[in-house]
């Protein structure tokens, strides 16, 4: 179990190195270990990956997981704050607690549940993917067409690649790489890390604008989860339930966690400027979902993520059947395996949690580091990461894509959650609108089940809207109304950038919908589902932005610094973004190690200024990193650059 911890601890620090795809290059180890000891081994790895993995979510904005890119949307913003410190504290002890919760509930409840699972029907999975979609495009407020738009978009995103019913190729512009769809890490990455570094050169800062100080905020972020423990025990709840219902993994889990924590407070304009609660709700719901998935796994021997997936391959191993003998005490069944289980989840994230909280003080502050410093190291974590989920250098390039997706959407307000959101349920999505419709022809509308979801989707689209209209009015009736309108409230036809946004959404469903007329009933059925209510939303939205009708900023918009002159700002942005092409451009070349020490170096010595001995040192260091740990130890088939295939050289 302790190997298993540190491999865990590795895997989900280093962003790209999915816990999923460790897990299955660990399964050859087990063959020799006893049941206990592979599952122990197994477990402790997999189950710390969410805890370790929202360190560099917080401190980089680069999920370690992809289960932990909810993290990053408040527990990044408070790193730029200053609160490194408390946001990691309070990361570290929800996510015990949720993963507690979620092992308790793995030894408690599993006779409680399986009723449960067994109402679930195709037509209220559906609904249940567009319940999560909803509430988090609701975060949004007053900016709810947006949400729901970068819902659409995501859902949209979701359907890029080979049918999963007829494998007729849809939106893939005959690329063989997009036939496996879109992958979620390179956009994850793209869509909040990229954005974050070209902010991070702008502002020429650190990470933290603010001082941490002693970094006291540790043992603060510790008690706000004792303070908020009725939002981390929901999270929890959250997390392991919805994880019960197979293909609802923590990827979904963290964002609806963090719906509830946004809808359930108060307080919500504080959220994605640096708000606790937004790292307690994914912190806990994401190692929560573990203990969740493991129920129909263990119980059903059906595995609920991809995880649990590649775990029924180390049931296969040991010679075990998921089922009733898992439930049934020795000598007839293996009740044993299930609680070592049980005890492994718990046992190893204690140990996960004490040792982080033990070397906090030096993770933190990290955030303090000049940013010339970090910046490419970032870069190369950022373009490791990409590449290392489905090995192939085409991702790079989505990364750039959805980098500059990102970042201009976050300069104009639009929400990025309910994107990310649509992108993970899409899958579930479609294949649950096809067997309802399949089956029940529209009768499935009218089941129970389904007026039950559309009705709290209703009520989770109307009552933020809701109040935050009454809040306003409120306000504006205290307050003298101001000498100046507003820039977002001034009226008039208007073409700038928020205009040609919504433009370019409009003409990119359009076109989405005229590529769909020959897909086929089977396989245009979901498309032409999300892409017509999705161009009628976007035609909307474009209306009001031509018409200067602006809603507010959205709730994970990108913090900036002390205001730079316009002509200092555009040439920093020009500089970073030539950099990162640049580094681009030197991996297809030359390749990932080399393209790192040279990248490296230039930027150091030439873009930054720095002193020749740090330069030397920070680049020789990036290069062993990726050679050593990826090239040698983990073997990632890098390609080895253009230049090298041309000289008939290797990488």
């Amino acid at each position: 179990m302790l190997v298993g911890i540190v491999i865990g601890f590795a895997v989900g620090i280093l962003p790209g190195l999915g816990g999923p795809t460790t897990l299955a290059l660990m399964l050859p180890f087990v063959f020799r270990m006893t049941p206990v000891e592979a599952f122990a081994f197994l477990l402790g790895m997999f189950a710390v990956t969410n805890t370790t993995g929202d360190i560099t979510s917080i401190l980089f904005g680069i999920p370690g997981e992809p289960t932990t890119a909810a993290t990053i949307v408040d527990g990044h913003a408070m790193a730029k704050n200053g609160e490194a410190g408390r946001a990691l504290g309070a990361a570290m002890m929800s996510s015990l607690f949720g993963a507690v919760f979620g092992a308790l509930v793995l030894g408690l409840a599993i006779p409680i549940v399986r009723p449960l699972v067994l109402t679930f029907g195709s037509p209220e999975f559906f609904m249940l993917a567009l319940l999560g979609i909803t509430f988090v495009a609701a975060l949004s407020g007053e900016a709810l067409l947006k949400g729901l738009l970068a819902g659409g978009l995501g859902l949209w995103l979701a359907t890029i690649g080979l049918d999963p019913l007829a494998s007729v190729q849809r939106y893939t512009f005959g690329q063989l790489f997009l036939w496996d769809g879109i992958g979620l890490v390179p956009v994850t990455i793209g869509f909040y890390a990229l954005p974050e570094v070209i902010e991070l050169a702008i502002q020429g800062s650190s990470i933290a604008k603010l001082d941490v100080g002693k970094l006291g905020g540790v043992w603060q972020g510790v008690r706000d989860t004792f303070v908020h423990w009725w939002l981390v025990i929901r999270c929890s709840a959250v997390g392991t339930f919805i994880a019960i219902i197979p293909g609802m993994g923590a990827a979904t889990t963290q964002w609806l966690a963090y719906a509830h924590a946004v809808q359930s407070s108060p307080d919500r304009e504080r959220f994605g400027r640096g708000a606790v609660e937004g790292v307690l709700g994914p912190g806990a719901a994401n190692n929560s979902t573990l203990g969740g998935s493991l129920v129909t796994t263990v119980a059903f021997g059906v595995p609920a993520s991809v995880g649990t997936a590649i775990l029924m391959g180390a049931f296969l191993i040991q010679g075990l059947v998921p089922g009733p003998a898992m439930l049934t005490p020795e000598p007839k069944g293996h009740l044993s395996v299930t609680f070592a289980m049980v005890w492994t989840i718990v046992v190893s994230n204690i140990i996960t949690v004490a040792v982080c909280l033990s070397f906090m003080g030096q993770l933190a502050r990290i955030t303090q580091i000049r940013g010339t410093l970090l910046t490419p190291i970032l870069l190369t974590l950022i373009y490791v990461g990409a590449f290392a989920e489905k090995n192939v250098f085409e991702d790079l390039g989505v990364v750039l894509v959805f980098g500059a997706v990102g970042w201009v959407m976050a300069q104009l307000g639009w929400p990025r959650p309910p994107l990310l959101l649509g992108l993970v349920l899409g899958p579930l999505a479609e294949n649950k609108l096809f067997l309802s419709t399949d089956n029940y022809g529209l009768a499935w509308l009218a089941r129970p089940g389904v007026l039950v979801l559309t009705t709290l989707i209703l009520v989770g689209l109307v009552v933020p809207v809701w109040n935050e209209r009454r809040r306003r009015t409120r306000a504006s009736a205290t307050m003298a109304a101001p000498a100046v309108t507003p820039a977002g409230d001034r009226r008039g036809l208007r073409l700038d950038g928020a205009t040609v946004f919504s433009l370019f959404l409009v003409l990119l469903f359009g076109w989405a919908l005229w590529q769909s007329r020959d897909f086929g009933p089977r396989a245009g059925l979901f498309p032409w589902a999300i892409v017509i209510p999705s161009l009628g939303l976007a035609i909307v939205q474009f209306a009001r932005d031509a018409a200067g009708r602006r809603s507010g900023a959205a709730l994970d918009a990108i913090e900036t610094g002390p205001d730079l002159p316009p002509g200092v700002a555009a040439r920093r942005t020009a500089e970073i973004c030539a950099w990162i092409l640049g580094m681009f451009a030197a991996i297809w070349l030359v390749g990932f190690s080399s393209a790192t020490l040279v990248t490296a170096f230039l930027y150091l010595k030439v873009g930054a200024r720095e002193r020749w001995p740090i330069s030397i040192a920070l680049s020789l260091a990036s290069y062993a990193f990726v050679y050593g740990l990826f090239e040698r130890v983990l073997a990632i088939p890098f390609p080895p650059g253009l230049l090298f295939a041309w000289l008939g050289g290797g990488g």
